[in-house]
């Protein structure tokens, strides 16, 4: 199982397959556009546009779960990413990241993180997941990690 097993309906109402991102690298984010770290956003744009071309793709999936901070519908949402961050790399619906009705993919990520490189629980806003080419889940950090401090990460996957 990886995590091209699993489908996600996109910001645009469209359900996507993460097979289609078979062979990329991915850089999976729960977020949401009024919690303290929402500037994450900038950094996550900033990481997809220097690697896009090596196969680096962000997704973002907004969610309402932490102290109701991504209330808005999903056009408020991409709206509010497009205009306020310019954000280009793919946005999911709203789905909840933990619990009895968290995604399935979020599940599996959760479940699947080598155990030396967990974080916890996705404990708030802006956890971030890196995924190999392979689609296997390699490294959890913490909501406050600056996306910036994930590129040597970043890099020795694109390298793989």
């Amino acid at each position: 199982m990886s995590v091209y097993d699993f489908s996600a309906k996109t910001i645009d109402g469209t359900e996507k397959s993460l097979a289609d991102y078979k062979g990329k690298v991915l850089l999976i984010v729960n977020t949401a556009s009024a919690c303290g770290l929402t500037p994450h956003y900038k950094g996550l744009q900033a990481l997809y546009d220097k690697y896009k071309d090596q196969e680096l793709v962000v997704l973002g999936f907004p969610c309402n779960q932490f102290a109701g901070q991504e209330p808005g519908t999903e056009e408020e949402i991409k709206e509010f990413c497009e205009l306020k961050y310019q954000v280009t790399f793919p946005m999911f619906a709203k789905i909840d990241v933990k619990g009895e009705n968290a995604h399935p993919l979020y599940t599996y990520l959760v479940n699947n993180i080598p155990a030396d490189t967990r974080t916890g629980d996705i404990e708030w806003n802006f956890v971030k997941f890196l995924v190999n080419r392979d689609g296997e889940p390699v490294k959890q950090f913490s909501a406050r990690t600056e996306p910036e401090a994930l590129e040597e990460d970043i890099k020795g996957l694109l390298s793989k």
